[in-house]
């Protein structure tokens, strides 16, 4: 896409599928939370769809393997950022907090996101959108403060809270670094970032396994993996990586203030959870912060 191009409808449809999935994949994982232990289901989840990608992308990762192994270490780089660690601590912060909560946590992704660009790429943004990142980031804390700066004051917060902030740090790295990984395919990348984010939680699942137990095999634990191996991972990551490409990773980064209006629909409905005043605040800070940094 040249400069002088505007991104279209489709491309910014095309992003918004990701949260979309995304906000699927928290309500699930907090409803299987006790079902299936958090490293088991973000490394069945990763191991599922590497072995749906790898026979359908076949040809694309033949013939990038030599690009891949010369950019094998950004390739690692990203696995680790985005498919070892971001899941998996989403999954285990959903055991002691909401999914609404995961969900509004994730808004402060864009500002790291930004801060990162800042510094990799000396990229500039304006005062408006300057405005809009503090906007979303207030309403994010908001949501973690629970309303009430007493937590703050109190350290009144919740493991899963902290859990979350740390992997939206991670993943904002990958959204940040995602532009310099190797010139292959996108299903190439995929399928080499899947592999080696995959075998990157190996080790730390068996430990899981040996030191909790697995987690018993029926229909609802094979379904729940088969939904987060093809929507969240294959689906949502390549629409994902889409974006950065065509309208690049801070208006990209935005889309991730979707996942809390996704989410809370999705965990009304299967999760009896509740929205609120805190919430509804920290949403409207939000989605203001979201239309400034657009404009």
């Amino acid at each position: 896409m040249t400069t002088d191009q505007k991104p279209s409808l489709f491309a910014f449809l095309i992003v918004a599928v990701a949260p979309l999935c995304w906000a699927g994949n928290i309500v699930l994982g907090k409803g299987v939370a006790s079902l299936i232990p958090p490293v088991a289901l973000a490394f069945w989840r990763w191991a599922v769809a590497f072995l749906i990608l790898l026979p359908l992308t076949w040809p694309y990762v033949k013939r990038d393997w030599h690009a891949a192994l010369a950019g094998w270490k950004m390739i690692c780089l990203l696995a680790f950022f985005g498919v070892t660690t971001f899941n998996t601590l989403l999954y285990l912060s959903v055991h002691t907090t909401t999914a609404i909560n995961v969900a509004l946590i994730q808004t402060t992704m864009p500002a790291v996101i930004i801060i990162i660009s800042l510094i990799v790429y000396s990229e500039r943004i304006t005062w408006l959108q300057t405005a809009g990142v503090m906007l979303c980031m207030t309403g994010a804390g908001v949501v973690v403060l629970k309303g009430s700066w007493r937590a703050l004051m109190d350290m009144a917060l919740v493991q899963g809270d902290l859990v979350m902030l740390l992997a939206v740090v991670l993943y904002a790295l990958y959204s940040a670094l995602l532009p310099k990984r190797p010139g292959i395919h996108p299903f190439s990348f995929l399928t080499y970032a899947f592999g080696v984010g995959c075998m990157g939680l190996l080790p730390i699942y068996l430990w899981e396994v040996f030191t909790f137990g697995g987690f018993s095999v029926t229909p609802t634990t094979l379904g729940s993996i088969a939904y987060v191996a093809v929507f969240p991972s294959i689906v949502a990551y390549f629409c994902w990586n889409r974006g950065v490409a065509v309208i690049g990773a801070n208006r990209t980064g935005l889309f991730i203030n979707l996942i809390p209006m996704f989410t809370a629909i999705l965990a009304i409905l299967f999760l009896d959870e509740s929205l609120k005043i805190y919430h509804l605040v920290g949403m409207g800070l939000i989605l203001v912060g979201f239309t400034l940094f657009n404009r």
